[in-house]
C-alpha cells in the first residue's frame, strides 16, 4: 500500500485531565501516515485521483482545535476515525499525537501516542424463523448501514433452509453479508448482539427458534479463539445454510484455518451429506 506522510502539524488545543489544561490550552503536534493506492494519480497526474492532503490538514486542525478530550489517546482515535470516514480513498491511517507540555515533574521533550487504524472486511451470517423473517433480515442490513463506522458492501439472496439441530421448529430464512468496518472484532460482536436485541431476540433454547440471528463468520483473515468470540465461526464447514449464501457473495474467499475456498467447503459438505 502506498503512503503519504504529513509530519509535525502544530495546533493549540484544550485537552487534558487537569482543569488548567482544558481551560488554558496548550500545544499539540500531530503526524499522519496515510495509506492508499496512488498509482492512478501517479499515472495521470491529477489530484482528483489521489488525496488532497491540504484537506486532510484542515480536518485534523478542526478536530484538535474544536474538540475537548482528556486523553491524547482519545484525540488520536478521533482523528483516525474522522479521516477514514471523511476520505473514501483512505484505507488505513497511522496517527501520532505529541504533547510537548505535559504536566510531569521531570524534563522531557514530549509525551506521545501512536495508533494505527484501518477498514476491515468481515462476513456475517443472518437468519430468522419467527414472524416477518425477511423483515428481520432487512432490519439487520439497515441497522449495520446506519452505523457510522460500518457499511454493508454485499448482500446475498435469502434462502429457505431447514432448522439446524434437534429442536423442532419452523424453517429459516438465511443470508450472508459482506461489510467494511472500523470496529474491532469485539466491538463488532457487541453490534451483532445489539442488532439481535433490536429484533427482540430471546435466547431461551440452544439452537431454538429466533427472530434474528447474527453471527460473525470471518474478520479479515484473523483467527480468534476466545471464550466469548471465535473467528472464523467454528460451525462454518458443517452448515450449508451458511456456506451457500457465502458462496453467492464471496465464493473464492479462503478459510484461514482450513485453507480452502468457500465453494470447496460447500462442495465437500454436499458430497458428504
Amino acid at each position: 500500500m502506498d503512503q503519504i506522510y504529513i509530519e509535525n502539524l502544530e495546533f493549540f488545543g484544550h485537552h487534558g485531565v487537569f482543569e488548567e489544561e482544558a481551560a488554558l490550552g496548550q500545544k499539540f503536534i500531530v503526524s499522519a501516515k496515510l495509506f492508499l493506492d496512488t498509482r492512478k494519480a501517479g499515472k495521470v497526474d491529477e489530484l482528483t485521483e489521489s488525496l488532497d492532503y491540504s484537506e486532510v490538514c484542515k480536518k485534523i486542525k478542526e478536530i484538535v482545535e474544536r474538540e475537548r478530550v482528556k486523553l491524547i489517546e482519545c484525540l488520536a482515535e478521533s482523528i483516525a476515525e474522522k479521516l477514514l470516514l471523511s476520505f473514501d480513498v483512505l484505507k488505513e491511517v497511522e496517527i501520532t499525537v505529541k504533547k510537548p507540555w505535559a504536566p510531569v515533574l521531570v524534563h522531557m521533550d514530549n509525551v506521545s501516542v501512536t495508533i494505527r487504524r484501518r477498514w476491515h472486511k468481515a462476513y456475517l451470517s443472518i437468519g430468522s424463523n419467527i414472524g416477518d423473517r425477511e423483515g428481520y433480515l432487512d432490519l439487520a442490513v439497515d441497522y449495520l448501514n446506519n452505523e457510522k463506522d460500518t457499511k454493508v458492501t454485499a448482500v446475498s439472496d435469502y434462502i429457505e433452509t431447514e432448522p439446524y439441530g434437534d429442536v423442532e421448529q419452523d424453517d429459516f430464512l438465511n443470508g450472508a453479508l459482506e461489510i467494511e468496518t472500523l470496529k474491532s472484532p469485539g466491538e463488532l460482536l457487541e453490534t451483532a448482539m445489539a442488532v439481535e436485541k433490536e429484533a427482540h431476540r430471546e435466547r431461551l433454547i440452544h439452537w431454538g427458534p429466533r427472530t434474528l440471528d447474527v453471527d460473525i463468520l470471518f474478520y479479515d483473515d484473523e483467527i480468534i479463539m476466545e471464550e466469548d468470540l471465535k473467528i472464523p465461526h467454528v460451525e462454518i464447514p458443517k452448515r450449508e445454510f451458511v456456506l451457500e449464501p457465502m458462496a453467492a457473495i464471496a465464493p473464492y474467499y479462503i478459510h484461514p484455518v482450513f485453507h480452502k475456498s468457500i465453494v470447496e467447503l460447500l462442495e465437500k459438505l454436499r458430497m458428504n451429506s
